[in-house]
């Protein structure tokens, strides 16, 4: 039996995580969760917990249509805004692991402007 290959995409915000694994050309979608699918209060969403349940959600989704292994791509919101992932980012590697799929490259795809809009904070940056 060969492996099947497909791509881990992981947007980990501050507010929530969302795990969508594609093919390996990222054209066709396999699997989709968010941390808002899988727990019920809002601020929970980002929580590394719901970040494990809907990766689970996706790895079994994942594993009956005969992926198994994945390319991790993390995300963090990037651009003007924060360029450090969520608490659900490692998380989710952990659950994908721990579901039974193989990891194979893990790597960062947040973008980073190469001078863009105006950082939020005014002329003196955020005041503390």
């Amino acid at each position: 039996m060969s492996e099947k290959w497909g791509i881990a995409h992981i947007y980990a915000s501050m507010n929530n995580t969302i795990i969508t694994i594609t093919d390996l050309t990222g054209a066709e979608t396999i699997a989709k969760c968010s941390g808002g699918v899988v727990v019920d209060a809002g601020s929970k969403q980002s929580s590394p917990y719901a970040a494990m349940a809907a990766a689970q959600k996706v790895a079994e989704a994942a594993l009956g249509k005969g992926i198994t292994g994945v390319h991790v791509r993390i995300r963090a919101p990037g651009g003007s805004k924060s360029r450090h992932p969520g608490p659900g980012a490692q998380a989710v590697v952990r659950a994908l692991t721990r579901a039974g799929l193989r990891i194979g490259r893990i790597e960062d795809v947040t973008p980073i402007p190469h001078d863009g809009t105006k950082a939020r904070g005014g002329k003196r940056g955020r005041r503390v």
